[in-house]
């Protein structure tokens, strides 16, 4: 493995951190926060680190896949510690473990948090938080190569390993360019999102830090209650509405944005992401009918916020679902594991994934009763190829053994088996809020030092969907 060509590209992304650390200046000269120093010395220490990788490591050769991992596994735990210097140059979060996993459940757009009381932090400081998902939603690396001409070489490599799903969809020849429509589509969704929250009574401040999490599917609030906090239908069924667009694949609404909003209702993984998400609610509705809400609309506002809020990994809250009937809860548990889309910012395993385990098995039940026929699994008129199937038979695999050995780490850390299993599938699906002890209504501020360090790979490991990161440890990846 280019050793040098890793720690000159690590460099450059450092840089462009630096520079993301300076965007929450404004917003605390304007609040008179009082961070302005701890910002500025974040982006100093930041930019000085980038610069010495940047300057003093050089290679001529072309990048390879191999580089690609390194480059996105390294990059994001880069990102998780120089990224926590703001909340430990502020004193928001003193202890360097607590703000590292705060850090790498903002980037990874997980939610998770240790804070317990959210509204007392200087503003910017909750902006830079919320920006953290923003920028790690569509992916840093993907940013990197829409901005950065220097990682146009090998940028497929990168773009591989880190866009989320099954396979990376390529809008444009050129994968800068690519890059550059999906954040396009990012951004206009998040003006969009913004604009509409103001309408509902949120200031620009919350109005663009919801925004920010919403469409990155992350969870970071700036208040104490999350977004219940608001008491508002109106922000609620915005925000309901565009945890379902930022589940959906990214590509579907560039083309929708080109005219060609049939192409929806073609792609079979939006139409069962679809039906999950309307199944789910409904059912929801009817457990829910008279145990726990008496009117229907209120059913109907809080089950279905609750429901898109953990189908597409975003971990927002507007009600505690651990009061809500059993069934609403295992309901909420099994969305934990699908996810939204591939291609899109949301975590889990992907509708995709899922739909082709199903039609995997049912082709071997198929082949059992006719074993001379030939079929192949399909996502809609397209075959799925052998090399694909067996990565998502790998991946399921690979995704559930990490979380048995995950659920043990953290029992041995301290926690019961439900609150283990539960913080686990969080952090894992990158959806903040589990269920137990690390349910709706609590946080992480209680984990052991030992689990959070667990938990932080595995929301690591669960944005890079597992390959990624797991291929590092193998001796013959070190080999040349």
């Amino acid at each position: 493995m280019n050793i040098r060509l890793t720690l000159r590209i690590l460099g450059a992304l450092l840089l462009f951190l630096a520079a993301a650390l300076l965007l929450p200046v404004p917003f605390s000269l304007y609040f008179g926060d009082g961070a302005v120093l701890p910002l500025l010395s974040s982006a100093l220490v930041t930019a000085v680190a980038g610069f010495a990788l940047y300057l003093n490591f050089q290679s001529e050769k072309e990048m390879s896949l191999r580089e690609g991992f390194a480059i996105v596994t390294f990059g994001w735990l880069a990102f998780a510690i120089f990224g926590s210097l703001p909340f430990l140059f502020s004193g928001a979060i003193p202890n360097p473990i607590d703000a590292v996993f705060e850090t790498m459940s903002g980037f990874t757009t997980t939610g998770s948090t240790i804070l317990q009381k959210i509204e007392g932090l200087p503003e910017s400081i909750l902006l830079w938080r919320a920006l953290t998902h923003w920028l790690g939603g569509m992916g840093i690396i993907v940013l990197s190569l829409a901005i950065l001409p220097m990682l146009g070489v090998g940028g497929m490599q990168l773009f591989k390993a880190e866009v989320p799903g099954p396979t990376a969809d390529r809008l444009k020849p050129r994968i800068r360019d690519t890059a550059k429509l999906l954040w396009v589509v990012y951004v206009l969704l998040t003006l969009l999102e913004t604009l509409l929250l103001m309408v509902g009574g949120m200031n620009f401040y919350e109005g663009l830090c919801h925004a920010f999490a919403t469409l990155a599917t992350g969870g970071f609030s700036t208040r104490d209650a999350s977004v219940g906090s608001f008491q508002s239908a109106y922000i609620d069924g915005v925000i309901t509405l565009f945890m379902f667009l930022a589940g959906v694949n990214f590509s579907l609404h560039y083309h929708a944005l080109r005219g060609r909003v049939q192409e929806f209702w073609k792609s079979e993984e939006f139409r069962w992401y679809l039906y999950i998400s309307l199944g789910s609610i409904l059912l929801l509705i009817i457990w829910n009918a008279g145990s726990v809400y008496d009117s229907f609309w209120q059913n109907l506002r809080y089950s279905s916020f609750q429901a898109v809020s953990i189908l597409t990994t975003t971990g927002f809250g507007t009600a505690d679902y651990e009061v809500w009937p059993v069934f609403g809860q295992y309901l909420l548990v099994f969305l934990m594991f699908i996810g939204g889309c591939a291609g899109s910012t949301g975590g889990g395993m992907k509708v995709a994934r899922i739909l082709l385990l199903f039609k995997h098995a049912h082709l071997q039940i198929f082949r059992l009763i006719h074993p001379r026929a030939i079929r192949q699994a399909k996502i809609g008129n397209t075959p799925v190829d052998r090399d694909v199937m067996q990565s998502i038979l790998g991946f399921f695999a690979l995704f559930m053994g990490v979380f048995v050995v995950a659920s043990f780490l953290m029992a041995a850390s301290g926690l019961d088996l439900v609150s283990a299993g539960g913080a686990v599938i969080a952090t894992l699906s990158n959806i903040g809020p589990g269920v137990g002890s690390v349910g709706p209504a609590d946080n992480y501020a209680h984990v052991a030092p030992f689990g959070k360090i667990v938990l932080t790979f595995c929301m690591l490991m669960g944005r890079l969907e597992l390959f990624t990161v797991m291929v590092l440890v193998f001796p013959s990846f070190w080999r040349k």
